[in-house]
């Protein structure tokens, strides 16, 4: 018979709120996988807890994945953990799960800590329907392509977001999405928490004077407040460049990097509006 892997949620910042459930899996189990061992090796220190530990993190999931379902089909318990928070959400996971159901190896979560659930709990934001996009893209341009595909999303936005990027995703998520009422929650259940309320505008003001630190969740409400200035076409907006001087060439170049496309992409629409103007 197969051993079992056990997806265990761990705290996100105060070690008490960890289940008695998951103390008992995590004794019981022959190995736990962790993102960080030093940083899982705290918390079974302050639960006196020796079960042996691995590494499974997002740079050898995949051949560490293959490794634990050897020692699962030979029969191995093992739980899965995260830094924080619930395995397989924004952390390691997905792969090993994935391996596990193609193997016919039993999968059993514990439920318990989770930080976007958490921080969408305690917003004051609509809970009915919410939509989790993970971390958006670093860079500006991506980031902005992908906040307009999200703008018709019928439900709350969830985001998690490093601080040093906070302010610029706030001004980003305000220039394209409009006016909305929005929280940033941070560091949850930890001596220095906050869930800061407010519009877009207003955060995005408030993270642009006082940098932001910690672990942080971005919610914004599905409702516009004020709607955000509809964007040009791309081919309005190369024809504006090139009566400012631009050859097409700059001008198709510039375009699509207000609009967050890759020239490829920019250079088909641009074919294809043109030819949708010419039919119409």
């Amino acid at each position: 018979m197969p051993g079992t892997l056990y997806l265990v949620a761990t705290p996100i910042g105060n070690l008490s709120d960890i289940t008695h459930r998951a103390l008992q899996v995590l004794r019981d189990v022959d190995l736990i996988a962790c993102e960080d061992t030093r940083h899982t090796q705290k918390l079974l220190n302050h639960y006196g807890i020796t079960t042996k530990t691995v590494s499974y993190h997002e740079h050898n999931e995949q051949q560490r994945a293959n490794q634990l379902i050897d020692q699962l089909k030979q029969g191995t318990n093992i739980a899965v953990v995260s830094d924080a928070g619930t395995p397989s959400i924004s952390d390691p996971g997905f792969r090993l799960v994935r391996a596990a159901i193609e193997n016919e190896v039993p999968i059993v979560p514990l439920p318990g800590p989770s930080a976007l659930i958490s921080a969408l709990s305690a917003a004051g934001l609509p809970t009915d329907e919410f939509f989790f996009a993970g971390f958006l893209p670093a860079k500006s341009n991506a980031r902005r392509a992908r906040l307009s595909e999200l703008q018709t999303v019928p439900g709350t936005l969830i985001f998690y977001e490093a601080p040093h990027r906070l302010a610029a995703t706030l001004k980003d998520a305000y220039e394209i999405l409009g006016e909305r009422d929005a929280v940033v929650a941070r560091e949850l259940t930890k001596v220095y928490e906050e869930i800061r309320r407010g519009r877009l505008s207003e955060l995005s003001d408030h993270y642009e004077r006082e940098e932001a630190r910690g672990e942080i969740v971005v919610l914004i409400d599905r409702h516009v407040i004020v709607a955000a200035k509809p964007q040009l076409t791309i081919a309005a907006l190369v024809d504006q460049f090139e009566q400012e001087g631009m050859d097409q060439r700059a001008a198709l170049k510039k375009a699509a990097r207000e609009l967050g496309l890759s020239r490829a992409e920019a250079y088909r629409r641009l074919l294809a509006e043109r030819e949708q103007n010419l039919q119409g």
